[in-house]
């Protein structure tokens, strides 16, 4: 049993051949080819570049194909006004043996959990001066600058989804970390804002293709006092032919224009959005596929 238990020792500190470790990188990629699913398991963020960014979904498939054991370890560093989360996801091997960790913290101060749209300009105008602000943003492709009321979020509600983010977060960067995908996988690109992500690119995003206007109506502004269920679909909509692939309903839809209005994209933008990004000039015409990747970018705002 002792002499077993030296033998199982001396194989794991013994380093792996060229062949192990390129057989290794040949299996992420044949995972990543005929199991994962892009825009669900991974992602390629506009603007930077083309190296594809690991997702949570993706991350536990590696997990899986190794056999691999997260171990997340929680440090809570929130105080009154913000709930912040650090956390240590250590993996072990089906054995229980230490193998690496990677590290990840989230915060309600960021930007995107910081702020959210002020439901009315009244709830705008009662909330204290040093909880509100008006947030400008310069337009999608090249377009017209806006600008959102915004006010705080309370840090106590989204808690919850702070350490969500956190755990994601660390899970990400120690599948990445032991399993030495980071030449295949990128990281932190979905996490950065899109301003930065626009401000650091070495060539501007090149617009996929022109929607030929459909009908001769322009497109409907955005009104910020206008009801969810009344807000209008794209220009074109009715025009939509169905595929073969499951469309979303008009509750997808309604519900998508909800969560765009209050995440501050106005409908111009959302329709510029959803033609660079997915090609779709309609938003009948949106795979359920690929809706609820569509809500996570329209939940994290402008």
């Amino acid at each position: 049993m002792e002499e077993q238990a030296k033998y199982e020792v001396a194989t794991m500190e013994r380093p792996l051949t060229a062949v192990q470790v390129r057989a290794q990188v040949n299996l992420i990629q044949e995972v990543m080819k005929s199991v994962m699913q892009k825009d669900q398991h991974y992602g390629v963020i506009p603007g930077a570049g083309n190296k594809p960014t690991l997702l949570k979904p993706g991350a536990e498939k590696l997990m899986l194909t190794f056999r691999l054991s997260p171990d997340p370890i929680v440090e809570d560093l929130s105080n009154i006004d913000e709930r912040r989360y650090r956390i240590t996801c250590r993996i072990n091997d089906r054995d229980g043996h230490f193998l690496g960790s990677g590290l990840g913290e989230a915060s309600s101060n960021e930007e995107k959990y910081k702020w959210r749209a002020a439901v009315c300009k009244e709830e705008f105008e009662e909330t204290p001066e040093d909880r509100r602000r008006v947030k400008w943003r310069k337009g999608y492709q090249g377009g017209a600058a806006t600008k959102t009321q915004q006010v705080r979020m309370e840090p106590a509600d989204i808690a919850n989804t702070i350490l969500k983010m956190a755990k994601k977060r660390a899970l990400v960067d120690a599948a990445l970390t032991v399993t030495a995908a980071s030449d295949i996988f990128t990281q932190d690109l979905e996490e950065l804002p899109k301003e930065y992500l626009d401000r650091h690119q070495e060539t501007p995003p090149a617009k996929v293709y022109n929607v030929p206007p459909k009908v001769a109506a322009p497109p409907p502004a955005a009104d910020p006092n206008l009801p969810c269920d009344d807000v209008p679909d794209f220009p074109g909509d009715n025009l939509s032919e169905p595929g073969t692939e499951r469309l979303i309903s008009d509750p997808q839809a309604k519900r998508l224009f909800a969560i765009a209005k209050g995440a501050g994209w106005t409908n111009e933008v959302l329709k510029e959005y959803l033609v660079a990004a997915y090609q779709i000039d309609s938003t009948k015409k949106i795979p359920l596929s690929k809706y609820e990747a569509i809500i996570e970018r329209l939940q994290k705002g402008m």
